[in-house]
């Protein structure tokens, strides 16, 4: 990647029938500034989990357990009570649990009650049956919120938000830029729940748009002009939103993570794109106007690439190590891990501090590789927040530090023992 800094940052869902439930040990919860956290999560057919039932207080929780034993599973469940894909961007198939030794229930569900300042929220998720097996091979996912369906996955994010980190993302700063757009806007959505509504809108527009002009030219004919300039349309004001957002909590995200966390490396962060530097000049409208018509000229070119030339999905997130004055992509991988942790903390005390409320950060395989100075002030900032923080490890020795201030199971062969 190649990433210019730009400081002005314009670059079925009944409860699963488990006889043994895993539950807290207190019957008093500590007094914790969030106003969201689980309560009980059921799992039924998901993954390796054929059922079970889990139930937790409101203070941070480690799963620690062998590879394999079913750890970051629990994480994925509860990443699915958010909108979108999940934190394995599974296809829904893929989530069913599978078994040839018995028969296992048919559609994995995911179920939770979530504590909220507004009181206990009943919600469920899981695979349309109905869907499985048509014609058209879409998969659809339905949603239930206080026991009746909800039209789609966006009324999600009106209860819950959630933030992850798993190995898998270590190479983000590393790898293309979509990763790294698609992380900027699990952050956006948790402070503005439309604009996952933007970039599916966004999306669908920019496709439709692909396949008229794919079509035309395979055809040897022109596309319909009207219904370009519709596409077109919506792609632009859709395109404004959708940069406008990313830069509002780009520029929020910097200045909070210029302060630092401890030994935490303090971000520099950025965003590189055409439509963010319009908007450092020009008025929202004016930008409109320039990429409808900058569509409109390139639709041969398009028609060739079968892709936008410009466009919000095309945009970057740019960071850098403060300390070291370094791309981030140029750092060591413990640093550009450091790196993540630092934005995701700043990212929770924003909205702590913005809604008194936080997300559920799913931090999986977090403590691995940091040095002991590095766990405890993540630790540290987790609890002074007061984030119920799922978090995954192999060595229950690493969150030791954390005494009683955090709640322990131990996960083997998809199944949960309490331990603390």
């Amino acid at each position: 990647m190649s990433v210019q800094h730009r400081n002005d940052v314009s670059t079925s869902f009944a409860s699963a029938s488990d006889n043994s439930v895993v539950g807290p040990s207190v019957t008093t919860l500590p007094d914790r500034r969030t106003a969201l956290w689980l309560r009980r999560l059921n799992l039924t057919a998901f993954r390796c989990y054929r059922s079970a039932t889990l139930e937790t207080d409101a203070r941070p929780v480690v799963l620690t357990g062998p590879n394999g034993a079913g750890k970051t599973n629990l994480l994925e469940a509860i990443s699915l009570l958010a909108p979108g894909r999940g934190l394995r961007r599974a296809r829904l198939a893929e989530i069913q649990r599978r078994s040839p030794q018995e028969n296992a229930p048919t559609g994995w569900a995911v179920a939770a009650e979530v504590v909220t300042r507004d009181g206990a929220r009943a919600l469920g998720t899981g695979a349309d049956p109905a869907a499985a097996g048509n014609d058209n091979g879409r998969e659809r996912r339905l949603v239930k919120i206080d026991g009746a369906f909800a039209r789609s996955q966006q009324a999600l994010g009106e209860i819950v938000s959630a933030v992850w980190l798993t190995p898998q993302m270590d190479g983000l700063f590393r790898e293309g830029a979509s990763a790294r757009r698609r992380f900027l806007d699990r952050l956006v959505y948790a402070f503005d729940i439309a604009h996952a509504g933007r970039v599916a809108s966004y999306e669908h527009a920019m496709r439709e748009r692909g396949r008229l002009l794919k079509g035309a030219t395979l055809k040897g004919s022109g596309p319909e002009p009207a219904w370009l300039a519709a596409l077109e349309e919506t792609m632009a004001g859709r395109a404004v939103a959708i940069a406008a957002a990313r830069r509002e909590m780009t520029a929020r995200l910097a200045d909070a993570c210029a302060a630092g966390v401890g030994p935490f490396p303090r971000a520099g962060l950025g965003l590189v794109g055409d439509i963010e530097s319009w908007l450092a000049e020009m008025p929202a409208v004016d930008a409109e106007d320039r990429l409808r018509d900058a569509l409109a000229e390139s639709r041969a070119r398009d028609a060739e690439s079968g892709r936008a030339a410009q466009g919000p999905h095309r945009s970057d997130l740019a960071v850098r190590h403060l300390e070291k004055d370094q791309p981030a992509e140029l750092c060591s991988t413990g640093e550009q891990k450091a790196l993540l942790i630092s934005v995701v903390l700043a990212h929770a005390r924003l909205l702590a501090l913005d809604r008194a409320s936080a997300p559920l950060p799913l931090l999986d395989e977090i403590a691995a590789h940091l040095d002991e100075d590095r766990r405890r002030a993540l630790f540290a900032e987790i609890l002074e927040l007061g984030l119920q923080a799922w978090m995954t490890g192999t060595d229950a020795e690493l969150f030791r530090s954390l005494d009683d201030g955090a709640q322990v199971f131990e996960v083997e062969d998809a199944t949960l023992r309490r331990v603390t």
